[in-house]
């Protein structure tokens, strides 16, 4: 198995720290970090191999004023592909957000400026997404006589609901502020993005990492399943973790009443 370090990417840079936090970066600035088939593929091999290589969380961020303006629709326009060579590319795409989203590590976005297009379906496939003030979204395809290609029907609409998708992409709706964590697209507000999403993954990887990877891979299998079908995997997960050697120290730790109390946030 490659190490991180030994990767070769051609737009992100990935680092992993003492505590096993990663920082996956897209670095493309100059593009707004848009998602060309080299940027996805990098994604695929870097979200193939951090489950596998000790880390207990990974904040995605970029480099430059936007988090990811989706499609590199200039390579788009200059490759003039065929329908089933656009079909394949949109199947790497979701090849690499189902790394991030069933890899069972907690991938925590930082965005800021844009994440439109491609690259909403980019944080729609992290588990948690912090935004600022200036982080604006949207589905800009629609008028571009496009359709979206990388798991908004997916992903977005579960977010925000079938209707609302279905209104950004006819009409270029641009959400941002509360109004886009009110309706589902990020989950925190706040001025310092990546300071919010380091302290995010660093209170994730606390949780011990069976106990991660339920909460992130379980859960999203069990959504795409009927209720009743769900309701026994539920079971069997429950039944591997909860009697997992890691969670005893805690459980006893609650028994004996010297675990820390759940509080509201001050």
């Amino acid at each position: 198995m490659k190490r991180i370090e030994e990767l070769s990417l051609s737009h992100i840079t990935v680092s992993v720290d003492a505590d096993g936090i990663a920082t996956v970066s897209l670095n493309r600035p100059e593009k707004r970090n848009a998602l060309n088939a080299a940027t996805v593929e990098d994604l695929i091999a870097v979200f193939s191999l951090l489950p596998r290589a000790g880390v207990r969380a990974a904040v995605l961020r970029a480099e430059g004023p936007h988090f990811c303006s989706g499609l590199d629709l200039v390579e788009h326009h200059s490759e003039d592909r065929r329908p089933e060579d656009f079909m394949h590319i949109c199947l790497r795409w979701h090849e690499a957000f189902n790394k991030m989203e069933y890899g069972g590590v907690p991938v925590i976005a930082a965005l800021k400026g844009a994440v439109v297009g491609g690259g909403l379906e980019l944080a729609s496939a992290a588990h948690i997404r912090v935004a600022d003030a200036g982080t604006y979204f949207a589905l800009p395809e629609g008028q571009r006589g496009l359709f979206t290609g990388g798991g908004a029907t997916i992903r977005v609409a579960d977010l925000v609901g079938k209707a609302r998708m279905i209104d950004m992409i006819l009409t270029g709706r641009v959400y941002q502020g509360q109004e886009a964590v009110t309706l589902g697209l990020a989950q925190y507000l706040v001025e310092d993005t990546e300071a919010k999403a380091y302290a995010i993954a660093r209170a994730a990887a606390e949780n011990p990492p069976l106990t991660n990877f339920a909460i992130c891979s379980a859960i999203s299998h069990m959504q795409n399943m009927s209720t009743f079908d769900a309701a026994y995997a539920e079971s069997v997960v429950a039944g591997i973790v909860n009697t997992q050697p890691a969670a005893r120290g805690r459980l006893a730790a609650f028994a004996d009443k010297t675990a820390a109390r759940v509080r509201p946030t001050e």
